[in-house]
């Protein structure tokens, strides 16, 4: 078995600041599988797409044909599988190929990386690892005095999206209990930091502003979401990979619960200070409240007592320290935002952030 590890969606927002992290902290080679959705950037790799430990596979998991080659090539030692759809509001609206990807895509690598496995030696059957990343949203929502999510929480999914989700880990779950292999879950909260696709609320508030154009929050804006900054998520994540209990769950948090309208008035105030010549300033102007999207969970909230405890990890960023990163990422890439935000993109938000008059 070859020292290199399987990366799915590596081309995505997390998977391509996981690559990052790992070509500069990890000596196995690694071979990134990306179907190369709208999300799914290559740009995100230019500067390590020469890079003599990383190579890249364009495929779709349900090309089984196109799995069982990569593993019989490559021989990886672990898979980390961040392949998803992620967007809720997309989900809603067209939840097809949420359950296409998500779930039947899981299916297909878990069956694949079981026919792969079982043929192992003994000894590369025991140090293999299939590591699953999934999210917080499978627990469903909490109230405003209700405890954090733990890994004994009940799955209860709200959306198209989480209920996708929910049904990979199941999955996942159950190759464990049922076939022996041996997998890893992590869920975490929301994520954010640099290469983040600007559907997402915080790049979508940080550009809106700069351009002097509406900052759309959902209804009251007092959603509660904890906030992880995503080297931390990727730190987090090697550390599952290196130390994690085989059949094991880790929740990974951020423990930064803010409500949606308090993250945009922060972004806000950073804008006053790092762009005050902006068509309109001061930002927080710009706010402005929209029609609520379904089924809005309100409040998500992460307790990471047992990865902290079992793993040693711990978020090196706080609230405010990750937001500058973030801001002035966006704000130094003006060439990757442009290659992104194409005239489909733009169609894309103003369909589902319309604002009310």
């Amino acid at each position: 078995m070859e020292d290199l590890i399987l990366v799915t969606g590596g081309a995505g927002f997390i998977g391509s600041n996981f690559i990052h992290q790992w070509l500069a902290s990890e000596p196995a080679r690694l071979l990134n599988l990306d179907k190369l959705t709208y999300a799914g950037n290559l740009g995100n790799l230019r500067s390590v797409e020469s890079h003599a430990h990383c190579s890249f596979q364009q495929g779709d998991l349900l090309d089984r044909d196109l799995l069982r080659r990569i593993f019989s090539a490559n021989r990886p030692r672990a898979l980390v599988h961040f392949a998803a759809e992620s967007h809720v509001d997309r989900s809603i609206h067209g939840p097809d190929d949420f359950i296409r990807t998500n779930v039947h895509g899981t299916f297909a690598l878990l069956e694949e990386t079981r026919a792969y496995w079982s043929a192992l030696s003994d000894s590369e059957r025991a140090a293999f690892r299939f590591l699953h990343i999934s999210t917080d949203e499978v627990y469903g929502s909490l109230a405003p005095g209700d405890p954090a999510f733990t890994e004994s929480t009940p799955y209860a999914p709200n959306s198209p999206y989480s209920a996708s989700k929910a049904a990979s880990d199941h999955l996942v779950r159950a190759y464990h209990h049922t076939y022996g292999l041996p997998v890893l879950t992590t869920n975490c909260s929301n994520n954010y930091g640099p290469y983040q696709f600007p559907e997402k609320l915080i790049p979508l508030m940080i550009l809106n502003a700069c351009e002097g154009k509406p900052l759309p929050i959902y209804g009251d804006g007092q959603n509660v979401r904890d906030w992880l900054y995503v080297e931390d998520h990727c730190r987090a994540i090697r550390a599952v990979l290196a130390r994690g209990r085989v059949g094991e769950t880790y929740n990974i948090g951020g423990r930064n619960q803010k409500n949606n309208i308090e993250l945009v008035r922060a972004i806000c105030a950073l804008l006053d200070r790092l762009r005050p010549t902006d068509p309109i300033v001061p930002h927080e102007k710009l706010i402005t409240f929209v029609k609520d999207r379904p089924g809005h969970d309100r409040r998500y909230a992460m307790n990471t007592e047992k990865i902290e405890r079992e793993l040693a990890w711990h978020p090196q960023e706080t609230f405010e320290s990750g937001l500058e990163k973030t801001v002035r990422w966006y704000l130094d890439h003006a060439d990757w935002v442009r290659d992104v935000t194409s005239g489909s993109y733009r169609h894309w938000i103003k369909h589902h952030y319309a604002i009310e008059h």
